[in-house]
Order: structure tokens, then sequence, then C-alpha cells
């Protein structure tokens, strides 16, 4: 045998085993598209009430407006803040996980868990492809009310940015969906070792909104005091990774981060992703290894 042929046979075996992986995520993807297709009915009426609260917050900007004479507040005019809530809605679809941190501690509390240990299939794997499949069919639905509503409050958006910052956009909103997926992920697995994590999942999603930008943008914390020399509540919020699951994106389309900052933020997203995908994969691993299986 030659001498290389350990080696060569090495390779093939690992790419072998790479195929196999792919072979197993794209099937568990084409059965999470089936199964979330199955009760299309109740996911099109789900999607479409999601549209009603941007009428809300249109009439609350409008009213917060007509109440003070200021011509915009914190750099945002009444135009300007239609299109970031407009834009936080399409961020918080890719970053939100409804269900997800739940689903995963109920699995653990019933004991349906353990069948992910004892068979050739990555749990956190699985969990990614059943959320890919759950956005793939919610914009599939969604798209044409997007593009309506859109069409319709085209007058309040700046002109379309240039192709260097669509693509920024682009890649926010897939780091968004990758961070907001692995720390609600990282949320359930908390079951391991509480009973019920309903009560942390609902401290997360309260901080979530408050800091994310999704109630309002960021840049109107800029300026409140923290006791701290030269930091303000805004510096604080933006050394967490909430922003990127609403602000950010709307922010860069906008035009409100822009050169060596955008790439710094990007960088920083992409570094939180990171992060709490480490993190995921510690808490299954040591979650996984102190774990009793109940249930049927």
């Amino acid at each position: 045998m030659s001498s290389d042929a350990s080696p060569t046979a090495i390779r093939s075996g690992r790419l072998a085993e790479c195929a196999t992986r792919l072979r197993i995520w794209w099937t568990m993807l084409a059965i999470c598209l089936e199964e979330r297709l199955a009760y299309r009915g109740d996911f099109i009426l789900g999607t479409a009430m999601r549209f009603l609260p941007i009428v809300t917050q249109v009439f609350l900007w409008t009213a917060v407006f007509a109440a003070t004479s200021r011509s915009d507040i914190a750099g945002y005019s009444k135009t300007d803040i239609v299109a970031y809530y407009l834009l936080t809605m399409v961020t918080r679809a890719f970053s939100s996980m409804p269900g997800l941190a739940g689903g995963v501690s109920r699995s653990i509390r019933d004991g349906s868990i353990k069948k992910y240990l004892v068979q050739p299939v990555d749990y956190v794997s699985f969990l990614l492809a059943a959320r890919i499949a759950h956005k793939l069919v919610y914009y599939a639905v969604a798209i044409l009310p997007f593009a309506v509503v859109f069409w319709i409050c085209r007058s309040y958006f700046p002109p379309v940015p240039d192709a260097a910052t669509i693509a920024a956009f682009v890649a926010s909103l897939l780091l968004s969906f990758l961070l907001g997926f692995f720390m609600e992920a990282t949320l359930g697995m908390l079951g391991f070792w509480v009973l019920e994590v309903s009560s942390i999942v609902f401290a997360y999603m309260l901080v979530q909104y408050l800091l994310s930008g999704h109630m309002f943008p960021i840049d109107m914390l800029a300026g409140i005091p923290t006791g701290i020399a030269g930091v303000d509540v805004a510096d604080v919020v933006r050394w967490l990774p909430f922003e990127y699951t609403a602000y950010f994106p709307a922010a860069v389309w906008l035009g409100k981060v822009q050169g060596a900052e955008l790439g710094r933020a990007l960088a920083i997203e992409a570094a939180w992703v990171i992060v709490m995908a480490v993190a995921c994969r510690i808490v299954w691993w040591r979650g996984t290894r102190r774990y009793s299986a109940y249930g049927g």
C-alpha cells in the first residue's frame, strides 16, 4: 500500500461523513417544511395579525409628534419613525423565535428529548432546520402583505441605499436570525437545571423588547446618564446583543450606521452569534450529561 493511502482514506471518510450529515440536515429541513405547511390556514391568519401592531405604532408616534413642536426626536422625523418601525418589523420576523425556548424546555421536562440522545440526529441542528423551515414558510406567506404595506408607506422611506448598504442590511438580518435562534435555544436548555423556564423566558422577552429597539430607537437613550463618567444608557445597551435583533438592521437601511462604524458593528454582531452558538453547545453538552429522562 502506498504511503499516502492512509491520509487519502481518512480524507475520503471525512468527506463521506460530511455528505451524510448534509443529507440528514436536508431531510430534517424538508420534514419541517411539510410540518409547517400542514396548517396553512392558521399560519396565514397568524401572519396577517402580525401587521396590526404597526397601525398602533403609526398612530402613537403621530400623536407624539403632534404634541410637540419639534420636527425630530433623537434625529428621527415622523417619517423616519414610521420607516423605522416597518423595518424593525422585518428584523423581528427574522430574529423572533416564538415557542422555541418553551418547546425545548417542555421536551426536556416530558422526556421526549431523549430520542435525540439515542438517534444519529443532532438536536441543535434539528432545531435550526425547524426554524429555517418556519421562516421560509412565513415569508412565502408574508411577502405579499409586506410588499403592499411597504408600497403604501413608500413616501416615508428615504431613497434606496447603495448596493454595499443593502448587502450589509441583508447580512445583519441573517445574523439576527442566528443570534435570536441561539439565544432562545440556550434559554430553553436551562430546563436541564430548572423545572420551569417560563418565568425566565418572560423576563428575557421583556428585557429584549425594551433594549432591542423594538419599542423605540436606541438613539433615544443617548444622553441619559448612568452615573459612570462619559457613559450613558445608550452606551450600555450597545454593549449587549439585543440591539441586533431589531434596531441595528433598521438603522443600517436608514443610514444611521455608516462607514467604519458599520463594519465594526457587523463584526460585533457576528462575534455575538459565535459566542451564543458556543454557549448553546456548552449548555447542551453539560445538560445532557446530567439528564435523567422521564415520560414516555
